[in-house]
């Protein structure tokens, strides 16, 4: 990076998984930015509003004012301003590309079915991803109405769930090899080490997913990139026989 950092701005809905990888991204490069959250629902009106037609989702930058949408497109933006330390290293660029979009486009959603699927069973836990403990009963009523508009936006079903349970073996496997041939998991934080970090770090907040996670190499890149992550939903919250054994 050559002259004055450019002025950026980071457009968030806080319990985001790409959102975390992109402000991860920025405080790893250490360029100074200014983060806007946004509240769901009328993210949609204002992402769209800056970002352009169909781009609802978070997250989004400006870049001296220049829109940026995607974290995938985001990363490599951040690459071009800031070079070191590289999101893609050069021996290994091609891989940690491929694992990144893997993580972006396949292994993301089911940090957003899942712990969104067991707040359904367990509404009163809604309340710990704002730091406020478990919800009384009217704050339970509040949460109940807010999970069922999330289950809407996603488009979630509890088949979705369940499916989005018994794919997470192979995705977990695939996590570890990852981790195995080096791509992610090294000392050196890559951009595939953002992205599905992140992704599991969410994962993590439901105790019932922690046989099939604990332990691994994916656990100790989630709990080391992203160790504030708030938010839990206790043992016990998704139906019986529905979360696949080890």
């Amino acid at each position: 990076m050559t002259g004055l950092a450019p002025a950026i701005t980071l457009h968030v809905l806080p319990p985001s998984p790409p959102c975390h990888t992109v402000e991860a991204a920025l405080q790893l490069k250490g360029l100074p930015y200014e983060r806007v959250d946004f509240a769901p629902g009328p993210h949609v009106a204002q992402m769209e509003e800056i970002y352009g037609a169909g781009r609802t989702t978070v997250p989004g930058i400006l870049v001296d004012g220049e829109p940026v949408h995607g974290s995938v497109t985001i990363l490599e933006r951040l690459e071009q301003i800031q070079p070191e330390p590289a999101l893609y290293p050069a021996p290994i660029a091609e891989a940690v590309h491929e694992a990144e979009r893997w993580g972006e486009a396949e292994f993301q959603d089911l940090a957003r079915y899942i712990p969104w699927g067991a707040l359904y069973f367990r509404p009163e836990s809604l309340g710990t991803f704002g730091g406020a403990g478990q919800l009384d009963a009217a704050g339970t009523d509040y949460a109940i109405k807010v999970i069922r508009a999330t289950w809407k936006y996603h488009g979630l079903t509890a088949q979705t769930l369940f499916d989005s349970l018994q794919g997470l073996p192979e995705k977990l496997d695939r996590i570890d090899a990852l981790a195995a041939d080096g791509t992610i998991g090294t000392d050196h934080v890559t951009a595939a080490d953002l992205q599905i970090g992140a992704s599991l770090r969410t994962l993590l907040v439901v105790e019932d997913l922690h046989p099939l996670i604990v332990g691994r190499p994916g656990e100790e890149i989630a709990r080391r990139l992203f160790p504030d992550n708030p938010g839990l939903v206790p043992a016990g919250a998704l139906p019986k026989g529905w979360v696949p054994t080890r």
